[in-house]
C-alpha cells in the first residue's frame, strides 16, 4: 500500500519539504504524532515564491480521470516534484488532479490512497501560505475514513486530525487546534492503549497546545500522564523524560508554583549533564535563572544566566538570538533590583544582536525579542523608544500568517503607552485595531479581549466619546464576568469605569447600583477600613446625596470624571506592566 502522509505544516525552508513516513497495510507501528518539539509557524516572505498565491487556475480534463491508474501516477509525480524542490505550483497541480482521480474510485478500495493525496495536497497549500484552502481538504480526508475497517484507517484519521490541528494553529485558531489534537489522541489511545510511548509523544504535543492556549491545568494533567508512561516503561533518566520535565516546569512556572518548577528543572539538568548535552544544560540554566528571579533570589539568577550566556557565546556565537535572549533577562533582572544603567546597557547589547541577526533567523523570533525589550524601556519611562521597538516588531509580523493575535497584543501594548503619554486619539486607534484582530481570530471571549475593551473605553473618555465608552465598558463587563467572575479585580475595575460613565450620562440609579455592589465585594475581600475602597465610598456618598435633591441635581462634570479615570488608569498601567508585555 502506498505511504500515507502525516506531516506538520512545513517550516520556513526554501525547498518544499514534506515528510512521508512509510506505513504498512494493517500495521499500527507508526501511529505516532508529529514531532512535539516547539512549533514554528511558516513565515513566507513576500519575495519568496512559496508565499505567492498562484493566479493560475488548474484546469482538469474530467474524462482523463476515468483511468484508475491515473491517480497513483499523478501522486508519484507530485512526490517527485516535491523532492526535487521544483515549482510547488506544479506539485499542487499534480496533487489536485490525483485527489480528483482517487475521489472517483474511492468506493473501490482506494480510500487510503485518496486520504494520502488529500494530506499531500493540504501540506502543499500550507507551504504556500494558503491555510484556508488546506482546512476543507483535511476535513474531507477525515470524513472519508471509517476507522472500523482496520488499524490503517485509524492511522489515516489520526494523521488527518494532527495535520488539521497544525494548520489551525498556524491560522491562530488555538481552540480548534486543541480540539483536533484531542480527537487524534482519542483515536491513538483506542488503537494503541493509553500507556504506549507513542501516546506520550502525542500527549506532549497536546500539552504544548494547551500551554499556547493558556490552559495550564489541562497541560499539567497531560504532563503527569507522560511522566507516568515513562516510569511504566523504565525510561526514567532518559532524554525524553528530561524534555517532558522541562515542559512540566514551564506549566508550574506559569501557574506560579516556582518550587515545583525548580525541582523538575534540576532533575532535567542532571539527565542532560549525564548525557553530555551541553547546549541543553545551558538552556535549562536560563530557565532556572527565570525561576530564581521569580523567587527574588537575584544573585542565584545572575549566576545561572551567566553560565548559560558563556556556553551560548562559545557554541553558537555572539550574534545568536539565544545570546540576545539572555541579555534581555539580565536587563529585566537589573531593572528589578534598581540598577537602571546596567539594565539599559543589556538592552542595548540585545538590540545590537537583533539589528544584525544570523542568516535564516525567523522574523517572529526577532519581533518577540523587540517586544520584550520594549517592555523594559516602558518600565524605564522611555516610552518613545519603546513605541519605536513595537512598531518594528509589528512590521516584521504583518505579512506573517498565523500572527494576528500576536500583532493585536502588540497594538494593545502600544495603546497603553500612547494613553500614558497623552496621545489619546492614537491610543484609541491602536486599541480599535487590536479589537478587530482579536474578533477575527476568534478570541472575543477571552479575558485579554475584555481588558483591551476596557482600555479602549478609557481612551474614548479622554476624547469625550462617552456613549462609545459606555458600549465598550458594557461589552468588557460581559466578557470578564464570563471569563473571570464578577468578583475578579479586572471585572471590578470595569464596573467602576462603567459606574462613572453612567453617572456622566445621568443614569444615576444604575451608577449607584454598580457602586454598591463594588463596595460590598471590596469590603468582603479587603475589610471596611481598607483605604483602597475610599474612592468608591466617596463617589457613592455623593450620588446618594444628589438623589435626595433631584431637582437641583448637578451631574458630575466630565472634567472631574476624566481626571479621576486618568489618574486611576495610569496607576493601573504601572501596576500591570507585565500584563501588557506579550511574550510569544
Amino acid at each position: 500500500m502506498p505511504s500515507l502522509i502525516s506531516v506538520k505544516t512545513p517550516p520556513n525552508t526554501t525547498p518544499l519539504n514534506i515528510l512521508m513516513p512509510a506505513i504498512q497495510n494493517g500495521s499500527t507501528n507508526n501511529l505516532r504524532s508529529p514531532s512535539p518539539l516547539r512549533k514554528r509557524f511558516p513565515s513566507p516572505s513576500p519575495s519568496n515564491s512559496r508565499a505567492k498565491r498562484t493566479s493560475e487556475k488548474v484546469t482538469i480534463d474530467e474524462s482523463s480521470l476515468d483511468n484508475p491508474d491515473l491517480g497513483p501516477f499523478l501522486l508519484k509525480l507530485a512526490r517527485e516534484t516535491i523532492s526535487s524542490g521544483d515549482n510547488p505550483n506544479k506539485a499542487l497541480d499534480y496533487a489536485i488532479r490525483a485527489s480528483k482521480s482517487f475521489e472517483r474510485f474511492s468506493g473501490s478500495g482506494q480510500e487510503l490512497e485518496l486520504v494520502m493525496s488529500l494530506h499531500m495536497l493540504a501540506a502543499i497549500y500550507c507551504s504556500l501560505g494558503r491555510f484556508e484552502e488546506a482546512v476543507p481538504v483535511l476535513e474531507r480526508s477525515i470524513e472519508v475514513v471509517d476507522i472500523g475497517k482496520g488499524s490503517d484507517r485509524a492511522l489515516a484519521k489520526f494523521s488527518g486530525y494532527m495535520q488539521l490541528g497544525d494548520t489551525c494553529s498556524s491560522m491562530g485558531l488555538l481552540d480548534r487546534s486543541v480540539w483536533c489534537y484531542e480527537s487524534g489522541l482519542e483515536i491513538q489511545i483506542e488503537a494503541l492503549g493509553d500507556s504506549d510511548p507513542r501516546v506520550a509523544e502525542t500527549c506532549r504535543y497536546l500539552a504544548e497546545a494547551h500551554i499556547q492556549a493558556m490552559q495550564f491545568d489541562e497541560a499539567e494533567n497531560l504532563c503527569k500522564k507522560i511522566l507516568e508512561i515513562h516510569r511504566e516503561h523504565g525510561h526514567s533518566a532518559s532524554l525524553e523524560e528530561a524534555a517532558d520535565r522541562r515542559l512540566m516546569a514551564l506549566v508550574y512556572e506559569a501557574k506560579g508554583d516556582y518550587e515545583s518548577a525548580l525541582e523538575h528543572l534540576v532533575l532535567a539538568s542532571m539527565v542532560m549533564i549525564a548525557n553530555g548535552q551541553e547546549n541543553e544544560v545551558a538552556s535549562i540554566d536560563v530557565s532556572i535563572g527565570n525561576i530564581y528571579m521569580s523567587l527574588c533570589r537575584f544573585d542565584e539568577a545572575i549566576f545561572s544566566y551567566q553560565k548559560g550566556l558563556t556556553v551560548f557565546k562559545a557554541t553558537r556565537g555572539e550574534d545568536h538570538l539565544s545570546v540576545a535572549s539572555i541579555f534581555i533577562r539580565l536587563a529585566d533582572l537589573y531593572y528589578r533590583i534598581g540598577k537602571l544603567r546596567e539594565s539599559k546597557s543589556y538592552c542595548e547589547n540585545a538590540l545590537r544582536v537583533y539589528a544584525k541577526p544570523a542568516p535564516a533567523t525567523a522574523p517572529e523570533e526577532v519581533a518577540n525579542g523587540l517586544t520584550e525589550i520594549s517592555a523594559i524601556y516602558e518600565a524605564l519611562n522611555e516610552h518613545e523608544e519603546a513605541l519605536k521597538l513595537l512598531q518594528k516588531a509589528m512590521k516584521l509580523l504583518e505579512d506573517t500568517p498565523g500572527y494576528h493575535s500576536t500583532i493585536a497584543g502588540i497594538e494593545a501594548q502600544m495603546g497603553v503607552m500612547l494613553y500614558v503619554v497623552g496621545r489619546y486619539g492614537e491610543a484609541r486607534s491602536s486599541f480599535e485595531s487590536a479589537v478587530v484582530k482579536l474578533r477575527a481570530s476568534g478570541e472575543s471571549k477571552s479575558a485579554f479581549f475584555g481588558i483591551v475593551l476596557n482600555q479602549m473605553g478609557l481612551a474614548c473618555l479622554q476624547l469625550y466619546r462617552i456613549n462609545e465608552a459606555t458600549e465598550l465598558f458594557e461589552e468588557a463587563r460581559g466578557v470578564l464576568e464570563q471569563e473571570c467572575g464578577s468578583c475578579h479585580l479586572d471585572t471590578l475595575g470595569v464596573y467602576s469605569n462603567l459606574a462613572a460613565t453612567y453617572d456622566a450620562l445621568g443614569r444615576v440609579e444604575d451608577a449607584i447600583e454598580i457602586l454598591e455592589y463594588i463596595l460590598k465585594v471590596r469590603e468582603e475581600k479587603l475589610g471596611t477600613a481598607n483605604p483602597d475602597i475610599d474612592d468608591e465610598k466617596k463617589r457613592l456618598a455623593e450620588l446618594l446625596k444628589e438623589t435626595g435633591r433631584a431637582r437641583n441635581r448637578k451631574g458630575k462634570s466630565l472634567e472631574n470624571l476624566l481626571d479621576s479615570n486618568s489618574n486611576r488608569v495610569k496607576k493601573e498601567v504601572t501596576k500591570r506592566r507585565s500584563g501588557f508585555s506579550f511574550r510569544t
